[in-house]
């Protein structure tokens, strides 16, 4: 089902067209005001599986939005938060090459040593097993499957 937001619009005009949209519908918009107000109301409205689209002059969708809750987001892509937890990471791993740091995957675990040890020497006693809580697994574990 799609519906279009007549101009001008109001914030009860467009909740009205979004609540009145039946769960995977349109709401088309004509303008960028009033596209913009169309997304602050799915929010503030909490209302899900309804995309809202910007029409340009000859009627094709130039931008759209789909809401979605949390939970019913499919997981094959990184959400914000855990972007945000990868570049926190990141930095990390930023400082660790900082003060000297290299971090060596060995199958299933993750070491640390100092970086001026040299390759032939990566299996050294100095090595710091890290403690990943199960966030790493080295490709061996990955690609090792049991054909039983």
């Amino acid at each position: 089902m799609e519906r279009t937001i007549e101009e001008p619009s109001t914030y009860e005009s467009i909740a009205d067209a979004v609540k009145g949209c039946e769960p995977g519908g349109n709401v088309c918009c004509l303008s960028e005001a009033t596209f913009s107000l169309a997304k602050v109301v799915l929010v503030k409205e909490k209302i899900s599986n309804i995309t809202i689209q910007l029409l340009d002059g000859d009627g094709y969708a130039i931008r759209q939005v789909t809401s979605k809750k949390r939970s019913a987001q499919q997981q094959e892509h990184l959400n914000d938060r855990q972007i945000a937890v990868i570049k926190a990471l990141e930095k990390v791993l930023m400082h660790c090459k900082k003060e000297g740091v290299q971090l060596i995957g060995y199958s299933d675990e993750l070491v640390a040593l100092p970086a001026s040890i040299p390759e032939e020497n990566i299996s050294s006693a100095s090595a710091l097993d890290i403690n990943t809580y199960d966030s790493y697994r080295g490709a061996d574990a990955i690609l090792d499957i049991d054909t039983d």
